[in-house]
């Protein structure tokens, strides 16, 4: 998918790794069926099968190289930063209702049954780069909102 970043914490690494070879596995079943040779010319069933088996094939080939980029390019993505908000840090922010909560910006590779907060979402990609004290608007399906970075690191 265009548009990711590099993984920057081992653990979204390991997610793209394990979503990688389980591509690669699945697409070698289906590469590995084979178009039935003795079938009847008039099998329409077979025909119409060919073309899905190509489209999962590209599909596949595509996600596997979208994942090999951005793992390639993360040898190069260094450690979180540590004065602002980034990607594998945590950040303690208050809402505009006074709530405060402690997220820690990861990757949706690294918990895809959750929603966690991460660089691309309306808040994360709100915090990124800021600094306690500084205040953020993000968009929220109620609106727009707003939140102050208290401090970095869950402090």
């Amino acid at each position: 998918m265009s548009g990711e970043s590099e993984p920057r914490t081992a653990d979204a690494r390991r997610a793209l790794e394990q979503e990688r070879a389980g591509l690669r596995a699945e697409r070698e079943k289906v590469a590995a069926t084979p178009a039935d040779s003795d079938a009847e010319v008039g099998d329409r069933a077979d025909a119409a099968e060919e073309p899905q088996r190509a489209d999962a094939l590209r599909r596949s080939d595509s996600r596997i190289a979208d994942i090999t980029t951005r793992l390639t390019g993360a040898a190069d993505a260094g450690p979180p930063p540590a004065d602002v908000v980034g990607v594998g840090g945590s950040v303690t922010v208050r809402h505009g209702d006074g709530t405060r909560e402690t997220p820690r910006v990861g990757e949706r590779a690294e918990a895809p049954d959750r929603e966690p907060v991460t660089a691309d979402s309306p808040l994360g990609s709100a915090l990124t780069g800021h600094r306690p004290g500084d205040t953020v608007e993000y968009d929220t399906p109620e609106g727009r909102a707003s939140a102050v970075v208290v401090s970095l690191g869950g402090a």
